[in-house]
């Protein structure tokens, strides 16, 4: 038996069907008011409670031998990052807790990309330690925070978990979206009033990035970190990826890395005037471009992790949507 936290969001539900794909018996911790919409067409055993209610938590470990961690946070535009660290970091340690009790052979942890060193002149590779506390957001702080707290479970409890750094996910089924899949989204539907150039990231598949966490609990080293990305890919080309699979021209207006800088000064000027969120902001923005191009290789050579092109993550993302608009659209003629 397989256990998925985060089972409804945008990775975790992938990990889900990818684990019912092979035949795995998969259950799946969920809250009341979780959206279940990714996961609704899949058999799997559903416990009911939140991350900091042990017995749930310690009810829905028992009887599994591997634990994919995916709950977090992405709100990396929030202006009180209470919610941030309460949910990627305490109720992570809320977790632990009952997993170290546990007899697993696996807690393959979720982590980002963000929690990796910039470097200059070469590929990071998970050797290079984060680097830049001074410039990151809370938003990238709390992951630090919380890849610092599963390894040191790994140490004083000998817990089996392993850090998934895991890069901008594109594909099918993102149904909120991501923030980086609303511009695939935008692009495919005609909504996207302008593009992107200057902001290059390391993106993957959402089914490869899956397949690197199953793949993590069979073969993944304890106390280890594991790259999922697998190029650097700038936002502009997404947005033309996407923009091409649906038929349409990119948006004629190029908003260059500056001119984005100058909109995320606003954003964040409005945001600390009226104490709202905005989601374009200094921060938002330099997230965008800010990590160095990394290398896979690691979890080529241990994992046997073989991605295909981000590129067609992002044509079957782009059909996503234009199928539910369609669909919208048919729903709509019969009513």
């Amino acid at each position: 038996m397989k256990l998925v936290i985060g089972a409804t969001g945008f990775l975790g539900s992938h990990v889900v069907r990818a684990l019912v794909g092979t035949g795995e018996s998969v259950r799946v911790l969920i809250r009341e008011t979780s959206d279940t919409r990714a996961i609704d067409d899949l058999e799997v055993e559903r416990v009911v409670g939140d991350l900091f209610d042990s017995a749930a938590v310690a009810s829905a470990i028992d009887g599994c031998d591997v634990v994919f961690y995916c709950a977090v946070d992405t709100r990396a535009w929030l202006t009180d990052p209470a919610p941030l660290y309460r949910t990627n970091v305490e109720a992570l340690r809320a977790v632990l807790d009952v997993a170290v009790q546990a007899q697993l052979r696996a807690f393959v942890f979720t982590s980002t990309l963000a929690t990796i060193g910039r470097v200059s002149g070469r590929r990071a590779t998970e050797q290079d330690a984060f680097n830049w506390f001074g410039s990151a957001p809370d938003y990238v702080r709390s992951r630090v925070a919380a890849e610092d707290l599963v390894m040191s479970y790994v140490r004083s409890h000998s817990l089996p978990a392993m850090a998934m750094c895991v890069a901008n996910t594109y594909g099918a089924r993102d149904w909120q979206p991501t923030p980086h899949g609303a511009f695939v989204a935008g692009a495919a539907l005609g909504k996207l009033p302008f593009t992107v150039r200057g902001c290059a990231a390391e993106s993957v598949g959402i089914e490869d990035a899956a397949h690197a966490l199953l793949l993590a609990g069979d073969k993944g080293r304890p106390g280890e970190r594991y790259i999922v990305a697998e190029r650097h890919i700038d936002l502009g080309d997404v947005i033309a990826i996407a923009a091409s699979t649906a038929g349409r021209r990119p948006p004629r207006l190029v908003l260059h890395r500056p001119v984005l800088y100058l909109c995320g000064a606003v954003g964040s000027a409005l945001a600390k005037l009226t104490g709202r969120p905005r989601r374009l902001t200094v921060a938002s923005v330099r997230l965008m471009h800010i990590m160095s191009a990394m290398d896979h290789d690691k979890a080529a050579r241990e994992l046997g992790w073989e991605p295909a092109s981000v590129t067609v993550a992002v044509e079957q993302g782009a059909r996503f949507w234009l199928d539910r608009a369609a669909g919208r659209r048919v729903r709509a003629g019969t009513d």
